[in-house]
Parts: structure tokens; C-alpha cells; sequence
């Protein structure tokens, strides 16, 4: 049985389910915090970072990394598209999603949230308010334009691109920064659709209650 290690509010994490699912593979979902001293996930992850795999003994960190594994071990269906520019284009979609998109997340979700609310500790609410003022109306801006007719980023079909960006967007919701469809409105179709496939929608009602009792505790 593979074993996944990792939280459903990271988009790291979020991203490695719905691909997960996508593919149609079976696995556990063993809960972990930042900084857990789980032997199992430090084995697996030795800088203690979400997520982790455990496949039967092969042990990966790093979702990107997983997946690049897993899409080779089960190359159907096809996540990343053999096709050079579109294989291009998703690789880009997804360090858009990890590295851009999830970082301007980050800020506003861990300073607003996670840091008040799981580790007990106030967060750099200003940081949070710049993130949240000067870097994701940019960033909306961008990906509302470059969303195709098709509704997917790449080759008119579902692939990782999707999963990656809209992950991270699951984050702005919690802080209150959903998309809002009179200002975004190819971005809330897109990612309503993508959120909500069955690979995503599970994990995101399980997400949703319990982020729910987190906020009103």
C-alpha cells in the first residue's frame, strides 16, 4: 500500500491527491504537521517538508518529485503530455502553481492562520496584507487572461497544470480571498470545475470541516 504523507490544507499536498486520484491509485492519506517527528514521514522526508511517499518501501519527498515518479511508474492516463511544447507549458504551469502562486498563498494563509491558529503564535499580519494587496491581484490578472476557451491550461484536456495552480486557490479561500467571479470570472469557472472533479471534491469537503472547526476555535 502506498503511503502518502501530508496535510489537506497544503497545496502541495492538495495538488499530489487529485493527481493521485486522476490515476485511479490506491493509497493511505497519513496526517502529519509541520515539523512532525512521525519516524515514518522523517524517513521519508529527511528536511521534514509535506509531502511524502512511502511506495512499498521507495521513499520520495517533494510532490513535484512524486509525481514525476508516479507518471512514469503509471503513465495512464497521461498527466504530463508527451508532446514537447504542451510537456513545456505544464512544467511552467506547475512552478507558476508551487513556487508563485502557493508562495503568495503561503503568506497570507500561514500568517493569518497557521501560524495563530496551529502553532500558537502571532503571524506577520503585514506581510500578509502586501501578499494579499500587491502580489495576488497581479497574479489573478495573469492567470484569468491565459485561461483558454477549453477550460484547461494545457492541450484542451486535464492535466497537472490544472491541479497545480488551482490548488493554491483553496488556500486564498480559507483567509477570505476566494475569486471573485464579477472581477475573475474565467478564474472561478475554471477552478469551480477543477475543485470539483472527484479526484479534488472529497478532499476538499473533508478540508472544508476541518478548517471550519479550526477558524471557530
Amino acid at each position: 500500500m502506498m503511503i502518502i504523507y501530508g496535510s489537506v490544507v497544503s497545496p502541495f499536498v492538495r495538488k499530489l491527491l487529485g493527481f493521485l486520484g486522476e490515476k485511479g491509485l490506491t493509497f493511505e492519506l497519513q496526517g502529519v504537521g509541520i515539523g512532525d517527528p512521525d519516524p515514518g514521514f522523517r524517513a521519508a522526508s529527511p528536511l521534514g517538508k509535506m509531502p511524502a511517499m512511502d511506495d512499498d518501501g521507495f521513499l520520495l519527498a517533494d510532490s513535484s518529485a512524486i509525481i514525476q515518479y508516479l507518471e512514469a511508474k503509471y503513465p495512464e492516463p497521461a498527466l504530463i503530455p508527451a508532446d514537447p511544447q504542451e510537456r513545456g507549458k505544464v512544467i511552467w504551469w506547475e512552478e507558476f502553481g508551487d513556487t508563485v502562486f502557493a508562495a503568495c498563498s503561503g503568506k497570507i494563509f500561514f500568517n493569518r492562520i497557521v501560524a495563530p491558529k496551529f502553532l500558537g503564535r502571532e503571524g506577520d499580519l503585514a506581510a500578509a496584507a502586501l501578499a494579499e494587496s500587491e502580489e495576488l491581484p497581479k497574479l489573478l490578472d495573469y492567470l484569468e487572461n491565459a485561461i483558454p476557451a477549453s477550460g484547461f491550461l494545457v492541450g484542451g484536456r486535464l492535466t497537472l497544470a490544472d491541479l497545480a495552480v488551482a490548488s493554491p486557490l483553496m488556500n486564498f479561500r480559507h483567509c477570505g480571498n476566494g475569486v471573485d467571479p464579477a472581477i475573475h470570472p474565467k478564474i472561478a469557472a475554471w477552478s469551480e470545475a477543477i475543485l470539483s472533479r472527484p479526484s479534488m471534491a472529497p478532499w476538499i469537503a473533508k478540508e472544508e470541516r476541518m478548517m471550519a472547526k479550526v477558524l471557530a476555535g
